[in-house]
């Protein structure tokens, strides 16, 4: 039991350590000790400063936090749901749903309109974030659906991949028939980012997934007895397909709530499971859920960070910097794996 409280402990402190730089580190550099006079309000501070706290560095940090935790652990789902190291978040076509619900936004709001509902404003960003929701829910009605006539795992991986090439497909053809601002804007959003969440939206971003986490909790026993097999799970009293539901539903709506948010993002939820497995050599969800959750809001905030390094003028692709850290986490840890089979 030490080698897990000590990797706790340093998971903890590394989160407060990239909160904090987060909130001083960017483009104009903020001290320590005025980014708590910010934040507890003990002293009044450059309007400029606290502006750029309270209206960008904050809810961005916070967004970060909270996406990096879930989508770690929709991540973790699916890998013990499917038994298969390679599943994600958006392997059963959630994450595409969401891109094609925007993509009719975006691109058809143009032809339509006359202007793209994302220079709208407030009334723009709320219409995005609902079609992203509204794109999820269908695709994962459809995976429900198919899943209480489907028994293997395999096969319903399988068909929520070629959903997800459907909606790839259908977007490309929107791409085809919009105009180069519409598919621009497009793009931006499919390239991810933290900073989309502002205002009151952070709020309401954090208040769901303050519900959605926690319950994700109740699933530990559940989990770990699918990690035996369907045939020892339903011996032990399991209903499988009730529990692979509950499942299904907890992952995809996560990944719903945080990819209409924050668009698409990649890698985390793929990365950071292997990367507890391998720090807490376990496979009991009662240690690797809590350390996904915040092995993942860690490394969310590293890579927003990253994305933010001082010198660049506005912020690298969210998405760029996930794949750039988690391809080679996912292929070191798959590559020890595999030494240690063959050892």
């Amino acid at each position: 039991m030490r080698r897990p409280a000590i990797a706790f402990i340093l998971i903890f402190i590394s989160i407060v350590l990239f909160f904090i730089l987060n909130l001083v580190l960017g483009s104009i550099s903020i001290p320590v000790g005025s980014v708590w006079n910010i934040l507890l309000g003990t002293k009044k501070e450059p309007d400029i400063w606290e502006n750029i706290i309270w209206k960008s560095r904050f809810p961005q940090t916070l967004t970060a936090l909270i996406a990096g935790s879930g989508l770690s652990i929709s991540g973790l789902q699916m890998q013990t749901l499917f038994r298969n190291p390679l599943a994600g978040p958006s392997e059963l076509g959630i994450s595409s749903g969401a891109s094609l619900g925007v993509a009719f936004i975006i691109l058809l709001s143009g032809n339509i309109a006359g202007t793209a509902l994302i220079k709208m404003g407030l009334f723009g960003e709320i219409a995005i974030s609902v079609a992203a929701i509204a794109g999820s829910m269908a695709v994962m009605s459809i995976i429900i659906t198919i899943s209480r006539y489907v028994k293997g795992n395999v096969i319903l991986l399988i068909i929520g991949v070629m959903i997800g090439y459907i909606a790839t497909a259908i977007i490309g053809v929107l791409k085809f028939f919009s105009n180069d601002e519409d598919v621009r804007a497009y793009v931006i959003w499919g390239l991810g980012s933290f900073a989309k969440v502002s205002g009151n939206q952070v709020y309401t971003f954090v208040c769901i997934m303050a519900i959605l986490i926690p319950l994700s909790f109740f699933l530990i026993k559940t989990l770990n007895l699918m990690l035996l097999g369907e045939g020892y799970a339903r011996n032990l009293g399991l209903n499988v397909g009730r529990a692979r539901l509950y499942v299904i539903i907890c992952s995809c709506v996560i990944t719903a709530i945080i990819t209409a948010y924050c668009g698409p993002i990649v890698f985390l939820g793929l990365a950071v499971p292997h990367l507890c497995r391998t720090i807490f050599v376990s496979s009991d969800h009662r240690i690797l859920m809590p350390a996904v959750t915040l092995t993942g809001a860690s490394l969310a905030l590293f890579c927003n960070l990253v994305a933010r390094m001082p010198g660049f003028e506005g912020a690298l692709p969210i998405n760029s910097v996930t794949a750039l850290i988690g391809a080679p986490i996912v292929i070191s840890v798959l590559f020890g794996k595999r030494k240690n089979e063959i050892g």
